[in-house]
This record gives C-alpha cells, sequence and structure tokens, in this order.
C-alpha cells in the first residue's frame, strides 16, 4: 500500500487541467430546466448516493447562480437528480457530504489521498476539491468503501475508493459549513 501524497500531486498526473473549469463552449447544455439537451461522457458511476436535504438546497442555488452553464454543472446536476436525500439529522456518518474531509485510495498505484470537498469559492489550499470538478460531484453521497471510475486524459479508467470520512460537518453537529 502506498502513503499519503499530495492531492495536487495526483491530479496533475490523472486529470487535465481543464476539467476544473467550466466549459462553456460546445453544443447547448443539458439540463431538467427545459433546456435543450446535450449528450456527455458518462464519469460517473451509478453507485447509490445519499445526499442532505440542506446539501441539496444549497448546491441547487449555487447551480441557479452560475454565470456560465457548463459540463461541469450539468454533471452534478445530474447526480442530484438521482440521489435519495434525506435530513441533514439522519445521514449515517460514513457519507461525504459537503465540507466532509475524506481518504481515499487511487486503485492503480496504491496512493491515499486526503480530500475535503467544498464549493467552488472555497477551493485553494491542498485537498480542497470543487464540488465542480469530476471528482467533486462523484464524491459527493458516497458511502465509505464505495469506489468511483472515471477517464483520465490517456484514456485509462481511474478508480478511487473511499476508505474514511474524516470529519462529516453533521457528524460534528456543524450545520453551518
Amino acid at each position: 500500500m502506498g502513503g499519503v501524497f499530495l492531492f495536487s500531486e495526483f491530479i496533475a498526473r490523472s486529470l487535465p487541467e481543464r476539467i476544473y473549469c467550466q466549459n462553456t463552449q460546445g453544443p447547448e447544455r443539458a439540463s431538467v430546466r427545459g433546456s435543450p439537451v446535450r449528450r456527455l461522457p458518462t464519469i460517473m458511476t451509478t453507485t447509490p448516493i445519499t445526499v442532505t436535504r440542506l446539501d441539496l438546497q444549497r448546491l441547487e442555488r449555487m447551480l441557479d447562480s452560475l454565470d456560465e452553464y457548463g459540463p461541469a454543472a450539468e454533471a452534478l446536476e445530474a447526480e442530484l437528480a438521482r440521489a435519495t436525500v434525506v435530513g441533514h439529522d439522519e445521514i449515517p456518518p460514513g457519507v461525504v457530504t459537503m465540507n466532509s474531509t475524506v481518504r481515499c485510495r487511487e486503485e492503480s498505484s496504491g496512493k491515499e489521498y486526503h480530500l475535503t470537498l467544498v464549493y467552488p469559492a472555497d477551493v485553494g489550499g491542498e485537498g480542497k476539491v470543487s464540488i465542480l470538478a469530476p471528482v467533486g460531484t462523484a464524491l459527493l453521497g458516497l458511502t465509505t468503501g464505495q469506489s468511483i471510475d472515471w477517464p483520465a486524459p490517456s484514456g485509462k479508467t481511474l478508480k478511487l475508493t473511499l476508505l474514511e470520512v474524516e470529519y462529516q460537518p453533521e457528524a460534528a453537529g456543524d450545520f453551518d459549513r
């Protein structure tokens, strides 16, 4: 098993920089809001996910406030549409919610990473990953032990396994985060 590595090292090795920015070029966006549908490459799995009602409301407000609505927002909207929604007092402590800090492992290398799932405005600092990054969208709602897959720039599929939710605001009683 590998040691703990910096998330920025992981990102630099495995994911193209452009996926962190909203792509506003190309065909029209998909939306459940009545806009024309654009087919996107699937980067998420159909692993069951759970989201708190409060996170859902905050994420929907964030999506509504975006100036440009690109593939990253579309992917998040699709994940939210398939999520099981529960109250903040009903979420199990091993589920990734917004502002959770997790320990996960990239399976092909065995390297472990500590990541904190944040809103785009809070990105900055080591290990903070935006909910609009493919990895961030895929982590939301996962339970300890579940894995996510997504394509790397090389065409290879990477697998990230959630080993532990080290901090979850709901479990800590911190509902303002």
